[in-house]
């Protein structure tokens, strides 16, 4: 499962050919969609399912173009790969992107035709929520398909995903202090959170909770504002979350932060957080953090909490399995690091290799 890392293909570039970008990661299907009576336009990309379906969630976002769409597309469908391989869970890895279009209205048509590209893939794609759109969303899309997990429980589902990552996310970052200090207690710790949404928030109540001093930042003032009602946290500006002289710094909202600039902003020891697909290029930016010192904790590995909530509705799982599965992000982050540490690569490095091991010895398996 090579991947190309280098990310500074032009958009030129990236618009002339498309199965120069779909080919190198290894993707399995990508599907175009487009709707003109509801103005639906989007992609769904299915990286792998050898372990499983490819499950992961529908967002919509103001792409500046299609290209950026499929980009977008492809990097999060390849996380979900290695997200629900290196859970021990039984899926694969996909994604939908939306391109939305202010024009348009979202209503229950616009939601019921999605659902009906979803079902046109017969299974071999999962939907779910993501950045805008939620629970009831899907309950409408579950109307059209039950390829659809992520459901309020009045329709069955486990309901937010939300509270399960961010008890992940805590989990990856405890572990990550008990790597550098030799103790997990976050006691005193000074942790910058960028993004309060539903995870952001919720990962700050757990931050507060254990005596850490948080900073935090958000391009949503309506979230800040409910952050800063609800905890004693310190807001900042977004474009100086990364210059401020924290022990972490936990993305929570949108990939890429973690780059060349930022890196050289950061005043930080750990990079511990919820967003996915953090680092810009991940054949660079890892090996940086490395000769840096800085300790990275790959998002795929502890921000699964919400995929495994996604498991659980799929093979109606306990809620006890459930939780085992989440509380083993601890452990796993910290096998993660000592791997890293052992054949001196990039703790990404090390995350992707376990994850496509697994995935490597179910195909010999099978065949």
């Amino acid at each position: 499962m090579s991947v190309e890392t280098n990310e500074m293909k032009t958009v030129e570039k990236r618009e002339s050919n498309v199965f120069g970008m779909v080919e190198p990661m290894n993707h399995e299907q990508v599907m175009f969609f487009n709707d003109k009576e509801t103005g639906l336009k989007g992609i769904i990309a299915i990286h792998n399912t050898v372990l499983g379906p490819s499950l992961g969630g529908c967002r919509i976002w103001n792409y500046e173009n299609e290209s950026d769409a499929l980009w977008d597309v492809l990097r999060l469908s390849r996380g979900m790969t290695f997200k629900s391989s290196i859970s021990g869970i039984n899926l694969g890895g996909g994604k939908a992107v939306i391109i939305n279009n202010p024009k348009i209205k979202h209503d229950e048509a616009f939601w019921r035709r999605f659902g009906k590209f979803v079902d046109s893939l017969n299974g071999k794609y999962i939907t779910a929520e993501d950045v805008g759109t939620s629970t009831e969303v899907m309950s409408i899309v579950m109307q059209e398909t039950k390829h659809v997990t992520g459901k309020p429980q009045s329709a069955g589902g486990t309901g937010d995903p939300s509270p399960i990552t961010a008890h992940g996310v805590f989990l990856g970052l405890k572990a990550c202090v008990k790597e550098l200090t030799g103790s997990d207690s976050l006691e005193g710790k000074k942790v910058a959170v960028q993004g309060v949404g539903h995870v952001g928030h919720t990962l700050v109540k757990h931050l507060v909770e254990s005596g850490a001093k948080v900073f935090v930042s958000d391009i949503n003032q309506a979230n800040l504002e409910a952050v800063a009602k609800a905890h004693p946290v310190t807001v900042v500006n977004p474009n100086e979350i990364y210059d401020q002289d924290v022990d972490i710094y936990s993305p929570c909202a949108l990939g890429a932060t973690v780059n060349t600039e930022t890196i050289a902003r950061l005043k930080c020891s750990i990079i511990a957080g919820s967003a996915n697909n953090q680092l810009a290029d991940e054949g660079v930016h890892g090996h940086t953090l490395l000769d840096k010192g800085i300790l990275f904790a790959p998002d795929f590995l502890i921000n699964a909490g919400g995929v495994i909530n996604c498991y659980r509705e799929v093979h109606s799982l306990s809620l006890e399995k459930t939780q085992e599965l989440v509380e083993n992000i601890y452990s796993r982050t910290l096998d993660i690091f000592r791997k890293s540490k052992s054949e001196n690569i990039p703790t990404q490095e090390a995350a992707i290799n376990l994850a496509v091991e697994r995935i490597e010895n179910a195909k010999k398996n099978r065949n």
